[in-house]
Order: C-alpha cells, then sequence, then structure tokens
C-alpha cells in the first residue's frame, strides 16, 4: 500500500511518481491549493493537492480532516527557495498528489495530541491516540533499541536466555503478590512473579552458567512515578563469580546499550559504601549530578547550651547532628524562605530545622547564643562556610534524620535549579546491611537470599552484605548480590529473619532442596528497563515509557480493568465475593 515511508522520501526522489500512507497531521486550504502534513509512524512530509493538477483530487482533500487514513500517490518536486522546512528530514519536498484515498476517517480528537498538558487521565483513556505523536514512538524506538543492544551484549558475554514462570507459587519477598486462583485446585493459588529471583538461582544449580531474562515482574505495591504493579527488568545470574565479575558485566551491558543508542557515558562507574551514602547524602542512592553534602557536628552539638540538641547529642550511636552547607545560600534564600523550609522537612517527621548565615562579621542565626565562640569557629571550618553561605541543621535518630535531611538535599537542588540535564551520573552503592529492624521486627534489606558477609555479630544492623544497587541520577536503576549457595548459612539467616523451618520449607522448599545438590557459588543483578528508559529519554514517569500503563491506583483506564467478573467464572474457580470494605 505504499511504495515509501514519509521520512525516506527526499530529493534524490524528485521528479519521482511515489505511494505514501498515513494519518493527516493537519491540513491547511490556502484559497485553492491544499496542503496536508501526511504522518506514518515517525516522520511528515508535505502533501500538495492542486485543482489545476487534478480536480478530483482537490474536491476529495476538501472533505479531509484531522487523523483521517489517507493512501496518497503523486511525483515528488523541490519545495522551492525559501519554502523549505528545516524541522522536517523532508523539509525540502513535497509530493504533487494524483491520487488520494481516504482509506478511513476519524471522529474528532478527544484532546489535543501536541499538547503534554492535557489530563493523564483523558491521555491513558485514549493512550492508542497519544502513542501517534512523535514523542511516544521516539520513547518506544529508544525502548526497542535498547532491549536489542541488551540481548545482543548479553549474547556476546555468553549469556543464555530463559525464560522463566508467570504462574508460580506465592512466596514472602517484600511487596504483596498478585494471586491467581486455580480452577483445577478450587482454593489454591498461583502467584505472579515479583522477579524470577529462586528460578534464576535454580537455573545456577542446573549448571546453565550465564542466564539473562527480559523479565515481566508484578508486585501489588504503592505506586509512584517511577513504579508500576506490573514492570519489566533485564535480569541477569551467573556462577562462579565474586561480586566483582558481576559490576563487571553490569558495566559493560550498561556501557554497550548507550554506546548503541548514540549516548556517551563512562566504561566504568564510581563506587560509595552504603554507610558513606547515608551519612553523606541521605540516601542510598544519592544523585551526584551535584554537590550538597552533609557534615556530621553532633560532637560540636553536645557541648551547645539547648538541652534539646545535647540531650540528642549524648547518643550517637542512636542519633545524628547532620549540617548541610548551601554555598550562596544566604544570598540566594530570604530570612523568610529559610523559616518556611522548616515547613518542609515536618512533613517528613522532622521536630525542626535550624540555620546559620555565614555574613561578613561571623555566623548569626538564632542558634548562635547556645554555642561559644570556638565552638561556632569550629561550625565553619568543619562546614567550610565563607560569606554569603547558609547552613541547615537537622537532629534526631539516625533514620529520620537521614531521611528528611536527604529529601531536604533534592529539594534544595531543585530550588536552586542546579540539577544539571542531559548528564548521566552512575553510582554504584556497594556494603548494604543485610538486615534493618523495624518495629522489633528483623526484614533482609535486599532479599533473604542475599549472602552475609559474615554472621558473627554483636548488634544485627551492623551484619554487611555482599549486595550492590546501580544508581542513576538518584534513581535506584537496579541491583542485585551474591547469593547464599550453602544450605546451612541460609537456614541461619531464615532463622534470624523468624521464618521457622517448617515455614522455610512450606515457602522455599524447592530451592533449599536444590542448594543440597551441589549448588555453585553465584550472584546476579536486574536493571529496571521501565527506569532505564525514563532517564534516558527524560520522561517525568515510567508510565510515559510504557505503552499501556495503569493508574497511579494501578487501574487501566483504558481498558477498565480490574473489573468485575461474572458468577459463573467465580463458581468455577471456587470463590465468592464478600462485601468489599476500603482498607
Amino acid at each position: 500500500m505504499r511504495t515509501h515511508y514519509c521520512a525516506d522520501v527526499n530529493e534524490t526522489h524528485i521528479d519521482e511518481v511515489v505511494t505514501v500512507s498515513g494519518w493527516v497531521s493537519s491540513r491547511r486550504d490556502h484559497g485553492g491549493l491544499i496542503f496536508i502534513d501526511l504522518r506514518d509512524k515517525d516522520q511528515v512530509v508535505q502533501l500538495v493537492c492542486d485543482p489545476a493538477d487534478n480536480a478530483d483530487v482537490h474536491k476529495i482533500a476538501e472533505n479531509v480532516r484531522d487523523q483521517f487514513v489517507l493512501i496518497a500517490t503523486g511525483k515528488v518536486r523541490a519545495r522551492g527557495e525559501g519554502l523549505e522546512n528545516p524541522k522536517l528530514k523532508t523539509g525540502k519536498i513535497e509530493i504533487v498528489v494524483d491520487a488520494l484515498k481516504i482509506e478511513n476517517k476519524s471522529l474528532p480528537m478527544p484532546f489535543d495530541l501536541g499538547d503534554e498538558k492535557v489530563n493523564e487521565e483523558i491521555r491513558l483513556k485514549y493512550r492508542y491516540l497519544e502513542l501517534r505523536t512523535q514523542k511516544s514512538y521516539d520513547i518506544f524506538k529508544l525502548r526497542s533499541k535498547v532491549t536489542i543492544a541488551a540481548r545482543n551484549a548479553l549474547d556476546e558475554l555468553n549469556f543464555l536466555e530463559v525464560e522463566t514462570p508467570i504462574l508460580t507459587k506465592s512466596t514472602p519477598e517484600g511487596a504483596r503478590d498478585y494471586l491467581v486462583p486455580s480452577r483445577v485446585h478450587g482454593g489454591e493459588f498461583y502467584a505472579l512473579p515479583q522477579s524470577p529471583q529462586l528460578f534464576k538461582q535454580l537455573l545456577m544449580v542446573g549448571g546453565f552458567d550465564r542466564y539473562f531474562q527480559i523479565a515481566k515482574c508484578f508486585r501489588d505495591e504503592d505506586l509512584r512515578a517511577d513504579r508500576q504493579p506490573e514492570f519489566t527488568q533485564i535480569d541477569v545470574e551467573m556462577s562462579f563469580c565474586e561480586q566483582e565479575d558481576v559490576i563487571t558485566v553490569a558495566e559493560k551491558l550498561i556501557h554497550s546499550i548507550f554506546d548503541k543508542c548514540g549516548f556517551n557515558i563512562p566504561s566504568t562507574f564510581k563506587r560509595m559504601a552504603y554507610s558513606e551514602a547515608m551519612e553523606n547524602y541521605g540516601s542510598d542512592k544519592p544523585d551526584m549530578r551535584y554537590d550538597l553534602k552533609m557534615v556530621d557536628v553532633i560532637d560540636i552539638f553536645e557541648r551547645c547550651d539547648n538541652e534539646i540538641f545535647s540531650s540528642i547529642a549524648k547518643t550517637p550511636k542512636k542519633n545524628r547532628i547532620k549540617a548541610l552547607k548551601v554555598p550562596k545560600g544566604d544570598e540566594i534564600f530570604s530570612k523568610r524562605q529559610m523559616k518556611g523550609f522548616e515547613d518542609y522537612v515536618r512533613k517528613f517527621g522532622a521536630s525542626g530545622l535550624g540555620y546559620f548565615q555565614m555574613k561578613e562579621d561571623g555566623l548569626k542565626g538564632p542558634l548562635t547564643k547556645f554555642f561559644t565562640e570556638e565552638d561556632i569557629q569550629m561550625i565553619i571550618e568543619r562546614c567550610e562556610l565563607e560569606v554569603g553561605d547558609a547552613v541547615f541543621f537537622g537532629a534526631g535518630e539516625k533514620k529520620l534524620v537521614w531521611d528528611y535531611m536527604g529529601r531536604f538535599r533534592i529539594f534544595l537542588a531543585e530550588e536552586m535549579k542546579i540539577i544539571p540535564k542531559d548528564v548521566f551520573e552512575f553510582l554504584w552503592v556497594v556494603d548494604f546491611p543485610m538486615f534493618e529492624v523495624e518495629e522489633g521486627r528483623v526484614k533482609a534489606l535486599h532479599h533473604p537470599f542475599t549472602q552475609p558477609k559474615t554472621l558473627d555479630y554483636e548488634d544485627i544492623e551492623e551484619i554487611a552484605s555482599i549486595a550492590y544497587d546501580i544508581v542513576l541520577n538518584g534513581t535506584e536503576l537496579g541491583g542485585g548480590s551474591i547469593r547464599i549457595h550453602k544450605e546451612e548459612m541460609q537456614a541461619e539467616v531464615f532463622k534470624l529473619l523468624g521464618i521457622t523451618n517448617e515455614e522455610a520449607k512450606e515457602k522455599f522448599g524447592f530451592l533449599l532442596d536444590a542448594l543440597k545438590f551441589g549448588a555453585p557459588p553465584h550472584g546476579g543483578f536486574a536493571l529496571g528497563l521501565d527506569r532505564l528508559i525514563m532517564l534516558m529519554t527524560g520522561a517525568s514517569s515510567i508510565r510515559e515509557v510504557i505503552a499501556f500503563p495503569k493508574t497511579q491506583k494501578a487501574q487501566c483506564i483504558l481498558t477498565k480493568a480490574p473489573s468485575p467478573v461474572d458468577e459463573q467464572q467465580l463458581k468455577d474457580l471456587s470463590l465468592r465475593i464478600r462485601q468489599h470494605t476500603a482498607q
């Protein structure tokens, strides 16, 4: 139905007859001449319908409207001097139409396809229309190139692509499972995989040595800009490896992907220990495109006359007092703005926020009265303050201070507009804790199959794991770990997590049994494909880079899923719906 795609028609085709097809991007009637911008998969070409050349074609063109589907045949000619459009690949030529067919009409668009400010629910309801835009096409063209580049790179590294089950067993891995009732086994359920974690470990036991998969994963968790109930990850596992081997493979993979897609990035990435990331940036995924580093000042505040600060400082193992220097902050922000920043951090549990301003005649601010001149000088030196700088202080329980001061760091960078665009800053965060304790309950920080460096400990939260995350521009792009491959160590970790032998056998029995049959040392990583595309394209949400995404309420507005099913379907599955109570 075409001889050329729109983008392929150029000056070399002048005086040739071509046939193109696509959608009407715009139609302009210039009092006789009708111009139509016709768009196919990724470009526009201009059609000219001239009654002097073909009255029948012109008559048809009078009835054409935006988004009609057309098939047009005509002769290519140069636009002429001063009429070229440098914004278009086809901007030097046009097609004088000799035959025009309206293949299909279109209703008026429910929204302007070029307007990105249109309500997201409207855009998702008509997602198939939004996909017609150049922006959407470019996103999915890049996504396709990324997956092809990933497959090729891993193939060159001798990885074998293997698919793992979608219908599997429910296991406690962090988020809630999506459950699928079984018709054959009434009252029993499959779960959709949160990741292929257990199966890829079994493949290592099976001797596959190097595995990868572009894997669909499912998690029933609260959504945000970089989360969806179903998502895709580039999943990788390898045997007889240490952390360095895995990191080398991941860097080669990422570098190859970016290189094949036309981006220049370094071949190796910076590294930072988890403890350093938390202490200096208040985040295990710090954005390294800008500075703003926190400084520990708890020892100085211990000597101050403010009872709140001094009492917090008396327990430095449990608490933190962090200073965040903002270069020229005193010149950028007014005193009123600085006081208003307290409202921001209170949203995340902070009880307050102190600040100083570095003036020509020394450090000023409401807190200076609580410090000696010597201690004020120590603050100036430790924070490396210069005239015009501002410094903010957060105090309280360690994890709370890390959290709100880390968020405050990002907030300030956005307010000052110091985050550079079109820059890719990669960072490995390593040496994660194996466990965290919340409300008296021990949890695995990554997952219970992560190998700890040691199980000798005084404080369980100080046990380090052989785990690593790859961070890109302040977003966790992916991560992984060296896995436990010995049954005895796995049993000890389950014990520390409060998982009984019976529960472990019930939930993970197939994996534990496999570890008894000569499991090799193994480890791996996974990269979030959706997040990767979001960052490469500068999209504000992963919903933009998924063809048919869900809303933040996990609904598909297009298909109206989830939706009720009829009674017979429920009966076949041995299910009955109770009156739903909102949680």
